[in-house]
């Protein structure tokens, strides 16, 4: 009986080479999904925020976004809206969840009557919780006044 090695014929090496086409099937998945997503994360109406020194943190469990811009034009889910419709549509999402709360953005450069307009109507709707959004990050820059 003879012992020996089995004979490898030299085009049977292993394969050594990475296949890159799944990965780039991935990679242009997360790309797409990226380019669709990204327009929604950022509101679309440039603000002018107050600045405040202590800002709430946490989200309530319904909470409804009211942008009001340097024009005094307000804004329900990023569609503009006029004070007889804006009071129309805040009675209706009153009447279905009183506990909501409104949290309200407004520009800087907004007379204070037009948020009391604003305010008035929600409060009208039943909404008795209204949060006033400010910018936390020109609060920190900001020197201490005394």
């Amino acid at each position: 009986m003879s012992f020996g090695r089995l004979e490898r014929t030299p085009d049977s090496q292993p394969m050594s080479d990475i296949n890159m086409t799944p990965l780039v099937d991935v990679m242009l998945v997360l790309v797409v999904i990226f380019i669709l997503t990204a327009p929604l994360m950022a509101s679309a109406i440039r603000l002018d925020l107050p600045r405040a020194e202590g800002t709430a943190s946490g989200a309530p469990a319904r909470a409804l976004t009211l942008v009001v811009d340097r024009t005094g034009q307000a804004y329900l889910d990023d569609q503009p809206l006029a004070q007889a419709a804006l009071a129309e549509r805040l009675q209706r999402i009153g009447a279905a969840a009183p506990d909501t709360e409104v949290q309200l953005r407004a520009d800087a450069a907004v007379p204070y009557g037009r948020i009391v307009e604003i305010m008035g109507a929600a409060h009208a709707a039943g909404l008795q919780r209204i949060g006033f959004v400010a910018d936390p990050q020109a609060a920190a820059a900001a020197p201490n006044k005394p």
